[in-house]
């Protein structure tokens, strides 16, 4: 059995730039769709009702943050190798207070690296 581990933030210069990265609505699409399972871009795309440009890029991103990663690679029926993404977030919570700021990402079984 896989144990979920939690990553911590709590250095403001990190967790802004990173919930910046986060926190638009294909990202959020793209990561959400794809915690339980891999899919690949035309699969998110479909599943999302979002451009395959846009989704393209934002997984591109993604992947240089290590929110996302490639889990597979496929051959699809005309030969073409296809890859398979997969969040490596499983859930995020934010907290901010006064004096303080906390990102805790849960790793989605130990997908981090």
């Amino acid at each position: 059995m896989l144990r979920n581990e939690f990553v911590r933030l709590s250095d403001s210069s990190t967790v802004i730039p990173l919930l910046q990265d986060i926190i638009d609505e294909t990202t959020l699409k793209i990561i959400s769709s794809t915690i339980d399972a891999p899919k690949n871009v035309f699969q998110i795309c479909y599943d999302n009702k979002i451009p395959l440009s846009s989704t393209y890029k934002k997984i591109r991103k993604l992947q240089q943050e290590g929110l996302v990663s490639i889990e597979k690679i496929e051959t699809d029926g005309k030969g073409k190798r296809v890859a398979l993404y997969r969040s490596k977030i499983k859930s995020l919570d934010f907290n901010l207070k006064k004096e303080s700021i906390l990102l805790q990402l849960e790793q989605n079984d130990g997908l981090f690296a």
